[in-house]
């Protein structure tokens, strides 16, 4: 079946309104849902384009079930839960696998892999414990091959479970699929494997920049990227698409060493063995159901660093026989299930667009979505950086988008779904105007860089960035004013009690007092961090003025060539430029920012009101070639106890050594904390390094 545009859109707006809903109660409305399923089924399989998310699908898949449970009279022969999914296309003939390919069913917390060990305890009847084994879900596309006499034959997207399509010519550009493979050697004459095709992350980047200075359009991610080439009816696309094919079960065998195999761990390491790609490094046997639990939130945790994108991890019962007795039903086996991690991607509508000023001008889009949860958050608002972003991803106000958090913390613009427009979409205008100035007698004109993607507002009058300047002042990273954080400074400022960053010291204590939710002791607190600030090393008064490009390490070098703020009246660019690190784009920001007499009168009510202006003795350059650590490397791993990681990185520079990333071979010290693991191991394997406990380290001050 085909949907028209007008029909998409209309099955997302259903989309949102089940997505709202806890039960079914409707029999009309449960047909309603079996069919707004299969769309999205048609989206994901067919397409290779889904709209959904795999777990918003699954949180509509699970919504279905339930109202089967509670109703089994309304189930229909085409509900989704009667059959597996189908990625079967008109492209390709149709093949039959040995075995059936069934469906995992979902947990997504460790009291759904609690009630799952229970379940196979009840059904196979074992009072101990299960040996499970774990290994990662890959997120990309199934692949079913079958090699015969130790040579590939055939092989075959997933398909509906019993046959899939034929897509042999493109599984052998698979450089990481053995043509040939020596199941003979273990008394196998015929023997089906399931593996998963996927695209390494940083191939998938190289692939995106590439397309983008072609002018081509992005790949969504490397799940779609890897499904596409399978079905490429052109074997060299699927070459340059790099996929690579991990083979994680033997699902079918002919041959006298059938028997032999008792278990799942053992087909893994035949198929090592032999010579495919599998997850042996990534996979353990474990004993008992909390060893699952632990290893499923191990790699929950490290998923970002692994090569590759996978979106859970797959727990089975090890012994065959235990599979067997547990058994399956027509959609799933009962001895598997996924643990799937927190969604990273999610689609929702882009209701509006608003800008925010930063402290140096820079106009930034900001994108209000329709609210939706993605990995444990609710995302209502996205960054859309600037112009350039919004053309190249083609936004129009209304449009359904795609989005991800990128390492599960900031919210991300993936693509949008052009092909679904209605045509009540409009653009998005990037404004020519200042957009917080409410005045249009006192518009500004905003300017772009030639050489920068940022439109900015040159002379504000409105205070916007005044405002924004004031927040960055008090930050942990310029001045610290602890306690004192965004919220109380927008309060103040709305009071009108700061106009600029000299008014932080000047504020009334008595009328602070009297704010709803303050009182005295926050009056108080709020007077000891300014009064502490004022004392702060020369660095951070310079880092803290948002001089445009100027960053805190550039500060730290140009507090140590001072002896007062106000020299630097009289530096030009070239004397600038002579100090390392500053580079003439910076140095001309400099001059002319201490060529505002505004900006030097600024200087001079922050000075009058006891805030230090001179250099201190941590601005000044210090030698630690003679320290008892000089001239040596040292590396942090693990959690540290009695001490911050910076700061212990802080004591190492100032013992003299030099801070290094990861274990090499130059690597000297490695400090090792609570938890080591992978590096204490490299750096003991070394035999070069010296390992010290975090208390060893600390008696070297």
């Amino acid at each position: 079946m085909k949907y028209s545009k007008t029909d998409q859109k209309d099955l997302i707006d259903q989309t949102r309104q089940f997505q709202k809903m806890d039960v079914i109660s409707d029999q009309m409305r449960y047909a309603d849902l079996v069919a707004l399923l299969h769309f999205h089924e048609w989206r994901y399989y067919v397409k290779d384009d889904p709209i959904l998310a795999d777990a918003e699908y699954d949180a509509l898949f699970k919504l279905l079930e339930n109202a089967e449970t509670s109703h089994p009279e309304w189930i229909i022969s085409s509900s989704p839960t009667q059959r597996v999914g189908s990625d079967l296309t008109s492209d390709f003939p149709t093949v039959t696998h040995m075995s059936p390919m069934l469906s995992l069913p979902n947990s997504y917390n460790a009291e759904d892999l609690l009630d799952f060990d229970k379940q196979i305890k009840k059904l196979t009847l074992e009072e101990g414990d299960i040996e499970y084994v774990v290994e990662p879900k890959f997120d990309g596309g199934t692949i079913v091959l079958i090699y015969e006499n130790d040579q590939l034959v055939r092989g075959a997207t997933r398909g509906n479970g019993a046959a899939g399509d034929d897509i042999t010519p493109n599984i052998k550009t698979i450089k990481s699929v053995p043509l040939t493979a020596k199941f003979s050697d273990h008394g196998l004459t015929k023997v089906e494997v399931r593996g998963e095709a996927i695209i390494r992350k940083d191939r998938f980047v190289k692939m995106n920049k590439a397309r983008e200075i072609s002018g081509d359009v992005l790949f969504a991610n490397p799940r779609n990227t890897a499904t596409g080439g399978l079905r490429t009816k052109d074997p060299t696309e699927t070459v340059k698409r790099q996929i690579d094919a991990f083979i994680y079960q033997i699902a079918a065998a002919d041959g006298p060493g059938k028997e032999s195999i008792k278990n799942h761990a053992a087909t893994i390491q035949l198929l090592d063995e032999i010579g495919f790609k599998v997850p042996v490094d990534e996979s353990k046997v474990c004993l008992n159901i909390q060893e699952v639990i632990d290893f499923c939130a191990h790699w929950q945790e490290k998923r970002e660093s692994y090569a590759y994108e996978i979106d859970g991890m797959v727990v089975k019962v090890s012994d065959f026989e235990l599979q067997r007795r547990a058994g399956e039903t027509s959609h799933h086996p009962r001895w598997a299930m996924a643990y799937k991690f927190k969604a990273k991607q999610a689609t929702t509508t882009l209701e509006d667009v608003v800008y925010q000023v930063g402290k140096i001008g820079t106009i930034t889009p900001v994108a209000k979505v329709d609210p939706v949860a993605l990995a444990g958050v609710t995302v209502s608002s996205i960054s859309l950086h600037n112009e350039d972003f919004i053309n190249q991803k083609d936004l129009y106000l209304g449009d359904t988008i795609l989005i991800e958090r990128a390492g599960d913390v900031i919210p991300y613009v993936v693509k949008s779904f052009p092909e679904l427009r209605t045509g009540n979409e409009t653009k998005i205008l990037f404004p020519k105007t200042c957009p917080i100035n409410p005045n249009p007698a006192d518009y500004v004109k905003l300017l772009r860089d030639e050489n920068e993607a940022a439109w900015r507002c040159p002379t504000c009058v409105c205070g916007a960035q005044d405002l924004q300047r004031m927040i960055f002042f008090v930050s942990k990273d310029a001045m610290n004013v602890d306690g004192m954080g965004k919220s109380i400074v927008e309060k103040f400022h709305e009071l009108h009690w700061l106009k600029d960053i000299s008014d932080i010291y000047n504020l009334d204590y008595d009328q602070i007092e009297t704010l709803e939710g303050f009182g005295e002791k926050s009056a108080e607190k709020i007077k000891r961090a300014v009064n502490k600030s004022k004392s702060n090393p020369l660095y951070r008064l310079l880092y803290g003025l948002s001089i445009h490009h100027f960053g805190k390490r550039a500060s730290k070098i140009l507090a140590a060539e001072i002896e007062h703020i106000l020299d630097l009246r009289d530096w030009s660019v070239e004397k600038l430029t002579e100090l390392k690190d500053i580079g003439p784009v910076v140095a001309e920001n400099i001059v002319e920012w201490f060529s505002m007499e505004k900006n030097i009168e600024l200087l001079e009510r922050l000075e009058s009101r006891g805030v230090n202006v001179r250099q201190t003795d941590a601005d000044r350059p210090k030698d630690f070639s003679s320290g008892p650590l000089a001239g040596k490397t040292i590396l942090f791993t693990g959690k540290l106890t009695k001490i911050g990681r910076k700061e212990a990185q802080q004591i190492a520079e100032q013992l003299g050594a030099k801070n290094l990333s990861a274990v090499s071979k130059n690597l000297d010290i490695l400090v090792a904390g609570e938890k080591a693991g992978s590096k204490l191991k490299k750096a003991q394997s070394l035999g070069t390094v010296q390992i010290l406990s975090e208390d060893e380290f600390i008696a070297l001050q």
